[in-house]
């Protein structure tokens, strides 16, 4: 069975965000698991992934009408981009606090 990419995108953001908030990412988390610049890495990976995530789905949803599959990617992919946009913008030194 192959999958469809936006479930895919919304899958590994999943685990990605899952390693950011355990590596201490969240703002007031105390010491960081992971290097700034890997965390920074892995948040723009992760909003770039889900964003293109919720455009397929997006275009999924335009050429084929609404349904449920889709439209729950759309969201969920969309809600993790938007996450991982706030959290690398709250992880720069000096700008999130």
């Amino acid at each position: 069975m192959k999958l469809p990419f936006p479930w895919i995108a919304l899958g590994v953001g999943l685990l990605l965000a899952l390693v950011l908030v355990s590596s201490g990412a969240l703002p007031g988390a105390g010491e960081r698991g992971l290097p700034l610049l890997t965390q920074l890495v892995i948040a723009e990976f992760g909003f770039f992934l889900t964003a293109i995530g919720a455009v397929m789905a997006v275009r999924t949803l335009l050429s084929g009408g609404f349904t449920v599959a889709p439209a729950s990617a759309v969201a969920g992919c969309a809600l993790l981009a938007t996450g991982f946009l706030w959290l690398g913008l709250q992880l720069w030194p000096d700008v999130g606090a």
